[in-house]
């Protein structure tokens, strides 16, 4: 009798992800099982079926000769389970699942669903051992100056780095041997029937390798603490908060593993003129009474340290503001820069001589309304208000 297609057995069509094929499987698995169907032959028969079925499939090598040969690809013993053999026997005591580990596809479905229970599925050898080392903030404060144009700094900080002594294994001859308890897992695990619990080895405390000869500068932990010395380069542009990854700059990782990242967070100190917004600034200037009133120029101090001429209209008034393009910060990552905007601001005179009182009481005595048109229609929607 000629074989079914595996697809067709599984119920998932030739275009299925390996997750679909996997979901299928085990619901087919589950629903089939001969412990649930005790005597019925022929669920029996389409366990084996479904499982013959997911062997080939699950594998993508296999898969891919199926898929261009057929069943033929697999005449001679490459079909059912591993060798042909079934993956269901009953070990006495676990009620029909096969636990050796050397069973096939419903071995491998078993360890999906319980594996998982505590740490997820077993790690390979030194799994464990190769630990990340921890991320360094560094803070660093700048001027605006600096940050307009940007600037290489030398910075020095204490981390720990690999030990020069054992370079970086923890072991005197940078030897380590697999541990025999969890033969290299890290994890003891404990099953009974349906149930299956992994908890850490207590030889090698979870690390899968034991060092029997452990380097003396370190105490077998493969790293030590020293002052490390590091030139960066701060681009323009940057602002408040901006960050800085340096990889592979910060703590050494455990025993040979990678080291972290070092992050560099920048402050800019406030500036005694300038106000910053993304890449604006805005500076307040203060200007005669006179100058505001008859016009005139001015220099205005720019952040890359030159000074801008700002003509000023008469008549000028306090608050009005000014726009200076293209003289404010430098933006990052470009050679443009952002604006800058001049806001204005009229000094009233102060100590006056009696010649120059004199002059504004003469002044006053003028019309008014001429030369405060504002003020003038103030007061005269006051008075229309009032009475």
């Amino acid at each position: 009798m000629s074989k079914r297609d595996y697809y067709q057995i599984l119920g998932v069509n030739k275009t299925a992800s390996q997750d679909e094929i996997k979901s299928a499987y085990r619901k087919l698995a589950i629903k089939h099982h001969p412990d649930k169907n005790r005597g019925d032959s022929n669920a029996e028969h389409k366990f084996k079926e479904i499982n013959e079925a997911y062997d080939v499939l699950k594998d993508s090598q296999k898969r891919a000769t199926y898929d261009q040969f057929g069943h033929g690809a697999f005449q001679g013993g490459g079909g059912a389970g591993r060798g042909g053999q079934d993956p269901f026997s009953r070990s006495a005591g676990f009620e029909g699942f096969n636990f050796s580990g050397g069973g096939g596809a419903f071995s491998d479905i078993f360890e999906d669903l319980f594996s998982d229970f505590g740490s997820g599925r077993r790690r390979g050898r030194t799994a464990q051992s190769q630990v990340r080392g921890a991320d360094l903030r560094y803070n660093m404060q700048i001027s605006l100056e600096e940050a307009f144009k940007g600037k290489t700094d030398t910075i020095k900080f204490t981390a720990s780095v690999a030990c020069d002594g054992c370079a970086g294994t923890g072991s005197e001859d940078q030897k380590k041997s697999t541990c025999s308890t969890c033969n290299g897992s890290g994890k003891i695990r404990m099953q009974q029937g349906f149930f299956a619990i992994e908890k850490t080895c207590h030889t090698c405390n979870g690390e899968g390798e034991i060092i029997k000869n452990p380097c003396k500068k370190c105490n077998g932990s493969g790293k030590i603490r020293k002052e490390k010395s590091l030139s960066v380069n701060i681009p323009a542009g940057v602002e408040d908060g901006t960050r800085i990854r340096l990889a592979g700059e910060g703590e050494a990782g455990h025993r040979g593993g990678p080291s972290g990242d070092l992050y560099i967070f920048m402050s800019v100190t406030p500036h005694e003129i300038f106000t910053r917004e993304t890449n604006d600034l805005h500076c307040k200037v203060p200007i005669k009474m006179t100058t505001a009133a008859l016009g005139g120029d001015l220099e205005v101090p720019s952040v890359d340290g030159t000074k801008v001429k700002l003509t000023i209209p008469e008549g000028t008034q306090s608050e009005d503001t000014f726009r200076l393009k293209s003289k404010g910060m430098t933006k990052l990552r470009s050679t443009a820069r952002g604006d800058m905007y001049v806001h204005i601001h009229v000094e009233t005179p102060v100590k006056l001589s009696k010649k120059q009182r004199k002059l504004l009481e003469d002044f006053e005595t003028e019309n008014e309304e001429v030369s405060s048109p504002e003020s003038a229609s103030f007061f005269k929607q006051v008075k229309d208000l009032f009475g």
